[in-house]
């Protein structure tokens, strides 16, 4: 169109939009802010706005408005990417996607990553059920292993196609740890994840109840979780090898959030029936000790969680 300028945001346009997502991630991605804060700042501001917009996702998945309201806000979110601009982003007056914007153009964010993200969300409303782990790899890999592979467009590393697969394998770790952590809230929420052929071999029934209810738990439930822990740590295994391709403060970040949900794995593998009852999280100074560790450590344990969360010797998956 001629005769049409585009509004152009100026610097303090930029830096309170960052400021913003900042305090989004601060407040509502509490597990990885801790390694955000670990990055140095035009990092930890675009990555915090990835998160910003991540957010902006999962919490029209899980929000309140109908399912077909939820799939037409999803699809939106979808084509407020299409075509992003710093430009475009401006005009619409939306910090998050102003923020978004800016860090696109500075650091090779895969921005279409989100659609994944996006895709993994609508099977949430709809209420998609695995039936084979593969099933379940799929949908960890749509909502957790886009994160990471946005993460790394901000990370930067020095071998980007085996860093890409690796941060894949760390975000199904990550993914499998949150199913754990949820059972019972995804129940309440009329939603399983955990493979249908998992749960009958072990003999466990796990079905949501109606509105209100809060579904169905029994079985050898103790067993099942701890079997889907002992999948996730050979995730964590290959996926913490993406560390030696990062650079050592991207490494601390990343390792500080692998840390921390590592922990939250052995803290609901030592009581499993407590996490099947409510969700279990970290107290805020141990997720302090597992950043610290990970900034302090990571130079001379390079592809290692911090010292006291190393994970067993596993397989790859």
């Amino acid at each position: 169109m001629t005769g049409v300028t585009l509004r152009q945001p100026d610097a303090t346009d930029v830096r309170a939009a960052y400021r913003q997502c900042e305090q989004i991630t601060r407040q509502q991605a509490k597990n990885f802010s801790y390694g955000i804060t670990l990055l140095p700042g035009g990092k930890r501001r675009a990555l915090s706005a990835v998160y910003a917009f991540a957010r902006r996702i999962d919490d029209i998945g899980d929000g309140p408005m109908e399912p077909a309201d939820k799939i037409d806000a999803l699809e939106q979110a979808r084509a407020d990417l299409s075509g992003l601009t710093v430009e475009s982003a401006a005009r619409s007056a939306d910090p998050v996607l102003v923020a978004l914007a800016d860090a696109a153009r500075r650091f090779p964010i895969p921005v279409g990553a989100f659609g994944e993200l996006i895709d993994g969300c609508a099977a949430d409303v709809r209420g998609t059920r695995y039936a084979t782990f593969a099933d379940l790899e799929h949908y960890c890999r749509c909502v957790a292993g886009s994160i990471g592979r946005l993460s790394l467009g901000v990370f930067g590393s020095s071998d980007p196609a085996a860093a890409e697969q690796l941060a894949d394998s760390l975000g199904v770790a990550l993914q499998l740890t949150n199913i754990l952590r949820d059972i019972r809230e995804d129940l309440g929420n009329g939603r399983v994840y955990l493979p249908a052929e998992d749960i009958e071999r072990f003999g466990c029934t796990i079905e949501p109840g109606g509105q209100t209810g809060r579904g169905d738990l029994s079985g050898e439930l103790a067993d099942l979780v701890r079997f889907e822990a002992d999948r996730a740590r050979d995730w964590y295994a290959v996926g913490l090898k993406l560390m030696p391709l990062l650079d050592r403060r991207s490494a601390a970040s990343a390792g500080a959030m692998a840390g921390i949900y590592f922990r939250l794995l052995e803290h609901i593998c030592a009581a499993p029936q407590v996490a099947l009852e409510r969700r279990i999280s970290l107290p805020t100074r141990e997720k302090a000790l597992v950043a610290a560790s990970a900034l302090a450590g990571m130079t001379r344990r390079r592809g290692r969680l911090p010292e006291q969360v190393s994970p067993p010797a596993g397989g790859r998956p």
